[in-house]
């Protein structure tokens, strides 16, 4: 993608727009304040069609992506021996998935036919994860994009918000990185800083040729895991690029939003908020259920269940300090899973 001058202005007012929400939202002790203002900020601005250096708001999704493996690469950092050797005991929360995915898929379909879309639009839109393989199959299926497309947007910033924030009401106080928990940090030599480099790079080029689900994020991850385990780098990225990455990711995500009509906009908003209550409400149930059975603690159960972006799931997980290695397994076969019915139903709907 070659940019212009044009261009390149409003990327960087869009940039600072979106440092300038996270750090609002920070000073504020929000969960993951960096992410979820520069969600609010630069979202809300696309929406209402604010013009930044004579163009709307702008950040290309290949900026947004290329700072993902920086998350990888940090959850790949606690994947110890010891959470190794508990893995083998996540066999029961693997196999809920199973169930959570097609009824939650099935509850997405109920409501956005309820809410006056075609077949076709409404399963690929209620499709729990796997966001690009959705709008691809979608679009090959005859489906509305443009309404497809803001459904599962909506979905993910709408479930990004309200996760940590559930924590924060549950809890009484602030929780995670609100609370002063720090995701990541500590000085690096400039060999582990080389090393993780590396893992970055050639995790999302061995990720992509195996075509791994969120390849931009396992890719790096399974590559920080291996040189970690075997001792070649210590310690993860300082916590200002993390801090980064939540700003780029969150102004990406928000940045989808320039040139929406309002009309449809408006549509999505209210039908993909009945679904986000919809499937949190039965993450939350399924975590009930998982706690009551001993299966794993309810909120890492509750974090590995709700269907949000796994790159931004992940960081949640970071900023509040839950089983991270945990949600992002988990996340990763919700995906799998959500793929694999979406395929399926491509071929009964054709």
């Amino acid at each position: 993608m070659r940019l212009t001058k044009g261009d390149l202005a409003a990327l960087a007012v869009t940039l600072g727009l979106a440092g300038l929400g996270g750090a609002a939202a920070t000073a504020l002790h929000l969960p993951l304040g960096y992410m979820l203002g520069s969600i609010v900020l630069v979202g809300g601005l696309a929406a209402a069609g604010i013009t930044v250096a004579g163009r709307g708001v702008f950040l290309p999704n290949s900026l947004r992506m290329g700072f993902v493996p920086v998350i990888g690469v940090v959850i790949g950092a606690a994947f110890t021996p010891e959470v190794a050797g508990q893995a083998a005991g996540w066999w029961v929360s693997l196999a809920m998935l199973l169930i959570y995915v097609p009824v939650a898929h099935g509850l997405g379909y109920a409501i956005y036919r309820w809410g006056g879309l075609t077949k076709v639009t409404a399963f690929f839109a209620a499709v729990p994860g796997g966001l690009i393989e959705s709008i691809e199959l979608g679009e090959a299926a005859g489906a509305d994009v443009p309404m497809l497309t803001s459904l599962h947007f909506l979905r993910l910033i709408g479930i990004i918000l309200c996760v940590p924030l559930i924590f924060w009401a549950m809890t009484g106080h602030q929780v995670g990185s609100g609370g002063g928990a720090r995701i990541a940090g500590g000085d690096l030599e400039l060999l582990d800083s080389a090393v993780m480099l590396v893992a970055g790079v050639l995790g999302v080029w061995l990720g992509r040729g195996l075509r791994l689900p969120a390849f931009w994020l396992t890719g790096p991850l399974i590559a920080s895991a291996a040189v970690h385990g075997v001792g070649w780098v210590e310690g993860v990225p300082p916590g200002w690029l993390v801090a980064v990455t939540q700003v780029v990711v969150g102004g990406g995500l928000g940045a989808r939003f320039a040139g929406v009509r309002p009309a449809m906009l408006r549509r999505a908003f209210g039908l993909s908020g009945l679904y986000g209550l919809a499937v949190l409400s039965l993450a939350a149930g399924f975590a009930v259920v998982g706690q009551a059975a001993d299966v794993a603690p309810g909120s890492a159960l509750f974090l590995a269940f709700a269907p949000g972006g796994v790159a931004e799931m992940s960081l949640i997980a970071l900023s509040l300090q839950v089983s991270v290695v945990f949600v992002t397994v988990h996340h990763v076969a919700r995906i799998l899973i959500a793929v694999v019915v979406a395929k399926a139903g491509a071929r009964f709907l054709r």
